[in-house]
């Protein structure tokens, strides 16, 4: 497994999900990200940055005028400060071309991350919903290499309309499905820490936020689940990070108007 060490204060993030129909939520991920840069001593964005992502030749060519606002966005945190990538289940396919353009790295997930506050495993987290077996089998097969270079093969007309139907397929297969099932395995992260012999996890994913306990072994572990972004089709809206510092992690809600407003370890 990789372990990568960090040191000072690291700033996580998940789920944004940006997108041409999502505005006032990448303007406060804007915002957010300008904090980042002055308060942050490294920023990770832990998945799902994008609602899809259908290759980085998409961003490399000519963008919509939303990706490229996000684009330089992004570019700009990664001047100020490190910016670390981990591919989602929306935004697997980004690749090295996507990072070089922002000057960002990626992180493999999971990972194990070495911080101030003691060794951290961070993940997206879809790996940890093993009772959704149909997803499980999905994963696995988009992230089959081969899949994946047809794919990419594609006119980019053919991979947009191949992702909308994902889209919509994906909305179908969840009506009906209990939130257990879509959530993650307590088993599964008890497994995950145990072979990394870690006592704490963060990952995204199941926009469910909430830190849990759960023993493993005889020790006690917790699991900080990061917040989704949406400031367009909710109420109340809803955003926040994880921030490692002296020591301690700490969970952020991030309010546009105000910035962050309360922090609970």
């Amino acid at each position: 497994m990789n372990k990568i060490p960090f040191r000072g204060v690291l700033w996580i993030a998940s789920d944004i999900h940006l997108g041409p129909d999502v505005p006032k939520t990448a303007q406060a991920f804007y915002g957010f990200l300008a904090q980042a840069s002055q308060n942050a001593d490294a920023l990770i964005l832990c998945g799902d940055i994008f609602d899809t992502w259908i290759g980085d030749d998409h961003a490399l060519r000519t963008p919509p005028p939303w990706l490229d606002h996000a684009l330089q966005e992004l570019s700009a945190v990664a001047r100020a400060i490190p910016l670390w990538l981990v591919r989602g289940n929306r935004d697997f396919l980004m690749g090295n071309a996507l990072a070089q353009r922002l000057g960002a790295r990626f992180l493999e997930s999971p990972t194990l991350v070495q911080t101030d506050a003691g060794d951290i495993l961070l993940a997206h987290g879809d790996e940890y919903c093993t009772q959704d077996l149909a997803y499980q089998r999905f994963r696995r097969l988009v992230h089959t290499p081969w899949v994946q270079q047809v794919f990419l093969s594609l006119p980019l007309a053919w991979r947009r309309a191949v992702a909308r139907w994902a889209r919509a397929r994906s909305k179908q297969s969840h009506r009906g499905k209990p939130l257990y099932v879509m959530d993650v395995t307590p088993s599964a992260v008890s497994d995950a820490l145990r072979r990394a012999r870690c006592k704490l996890m963060i990952h995204g994913h199941t926009h469910q936020p909430a830190v849990h306990e759960q023993t493993v072994g005889a020790e006690m572990t917790w699991r900080y689940v990061l917040p989704d972004w949406e400031y367009d089709h909710a109420a109340p809206v809803r955003g926040g990070w994880i921030s490692v510092e002296e020591g301690r992690v700490l969970m952020h809600a991030w309010v546009p108007a105000y910035g962050s407003t309360s922090a609970s370890s």
